[in-house]
């Protein structure tokens, strides 16, 4: 069993806000004109990438000291300034003044998402469907992997509880391939049969394994693509030394149903309290 502490959700949380940063940082690269921006908040830090995109948010707060007053209103400012709502995501293992103190300020709960993890190495590993194959992405199919990653989210499945947000695939495109450009983030492709069917990809920071950005296109779902990807990517973490898999997924979502399968357990939820821009 992996344990939920909160050394461990300090360290996933920590992650994400890598991923985060590592994602802005290129978006300020390729798209400086939308003002993205990448602020330290309390242990944790509050992103922008672009309008109405799923990176702007604050993540990791809680773990690192109570909330400094004035410097939350200096983010809420930023984002005021971009004509956007302030998303905050909060571990249910974080420090309960924080959330108490949003709540306060303005902030309306919209939603969870569960995040959970696996311990590596991985054993025994999982079964792959014996069609599907699954192979590293290279820079040069780029474009198919996010024409894969994006068709999928387009049409998510309907099981568990749906999400709040819902984003243009245009947006979705532009996300998708500042965070493929992120440090130590790496792409796969799954095929049925020879057909490209899915796609996923993956981050390691500091022994975490983040399983990110994993979509199978509609008409190859329930045939084993999700499974394999998941279980090649097991394998490529233990090999590298992360000691823990984590995935974040939608609560009673088909996702969270097919990492469940594979040994994840849930390890907490995090809580999506959002202000409006005033």
């Amino acid at each position: 069993m992996l344990f939920a502490s909160t050394n461990l959700a300090a360290r996933i949380e920590e992650a994400e806000c890598g991923l985060l940063a590592d994602s802005v940082d290129v978006a300020l690269r390729r798209h400086p004109e939308t003002r993205p921006f990448a602020i330290p908040l309390a242990g944790g830090i509050a992103t922008f990438s672009a309008p109405n995109s799923p990176l702007n948010k604050v993540a990791g707060l809680g773990f690192a000291g109570p909330l400094d007053e004035a410097a939350l209103v200096a983010v809420e400012q930023a984002f005021a300034e971009r004509g956007s709502p302030v998303q905050v995501e909060i571990a249910n293992l974080a420090d309960p003044s924080i959330a108490r103190e949003l709540t306060l300020r303005g902030y309306v709960l919209q939603g969870f998402e569960n995040v959970l993890g696996r311990s590596l190495p991985a054993s025994p590993e999982a079964p792959r469907a014996p069609v599907v194959d699954v192979q590293p992405s290279p820079l040069s199919e780029l474009s198919a992997w996010t024409d894969v990653v994006v068709t999928g989210f387009a049409s998510p499945d309907t099981q568990g509880v749906a999400s709040h947000e819902s984003f243009p695939r245009e947006l979705l495109e532009n996300v998708m391939l500042d965070m493929a450009s992120a440090s130590g983030f790496s792409r796969y492709l799954a095929r049925r049969d020879g057909v490209v069917a899915g796609a996923a990809s993956l981050r390691l920071a500091k022994g975490v394994a983040q399983l990110c950005g994993a979509a199978t296109l509609p008409e190859h779902r329930r045939r084993g693509v999700q499974s394999a990807l998941l279980a090649a990517r097991l394998e490529i973490a233990a090999k590298a030394g992360c000691d823990v898999a984590v995935v974040t997924t939608q609560p009673g979502s088909k996702s969270q149903e097919n990492v469940q399968r594979q040994g994840f357990e849930l390890l907490y939820t995090r809580a999506v309290l959002v202000r409006s821009p005033k």
